[in-house]
């Protein structure tokens, strides 16, 4: 069983994006999840917001799935846990699959173990020779909870891809704040 790579206490995987390395493709997929309670879905856990959640209501496991519409490179997944705040509530182990669609997932990350998680977990989304993968659906499995909790909460999911060089030559990587200067350009 491993352990996914936690960041330090309050790194947010926004600052990832920034560094031009990978952009944020949640919003390209379309998002389901097993069961939830009204008002606690799928809009809460994209919201940006971390102190609004999912959810699930029902048996065990929970599965979040996220499926696009073309093949897509993946290179990590980020969620956001917070066990001071949710206890039993709180995912302990995880199981992330990926596959073309609901019938030939297969378990790329076995049976994470989370102990009392408190901010964003980095999950990393590669194959054998450790490039990022590319599929169609990703599943993430809540398999149990802290202290036996039957419901589970989580607060956000980020998934990434790498950003490719440009095929024309290499330029530097321009982020949000080298623009914000010629923003105004007259």
């Amino acid at each position: 069983m491993a352990t996914p790579s936690k960041t330090p206490p309050g790194a947010d995987p926004k600052q990832l994006e920034r560094t031009g390395t990978v952009r944020e493709i949640g919003s390209q997929a379309v998002w389901s999840l097993s069961s939830c309670k009204p008002g606690f879905g799928v809009d809460q856990l994209r919201d940006d917001n971390l102190e609004t959640y999912w959810q699930s209501d029902g048996s065990q496991p929970h599965l979040v799935n996220i499926q696009f519409r073309r093949k897509t490179t993946v290179k990590m997944l980020c969620i956001y846990a917070d066990y001071k705040s949710d206890e039993s509530y709180t995912p302990s182990k995880i199981s992330v699959r990926v596959g073309n669609n609901f019938h030939n997932l297969q378990e790329i990350r076995q049976q994470l173990e989370m102990v009392e998680p408190s901010g964003w977990i980095h999950i990393p989304l590669l194959d054998t020779v450790n490039n990022p993968i590319r599929t169609f659906m990703i599943q993430i499995a809540v398999l149990a909870n802290h202290q036996n909790g039957r419901d589970t909460h989580m607060r956000q999911i980020k998934v990434y891809t790498p950003v490719e060089e440009s095929s024309i030559g290499k330029f530097p990587r321009c982020t949000t704040v080298d623009f914000m200067m010629y923003r105004t350009i007259r």
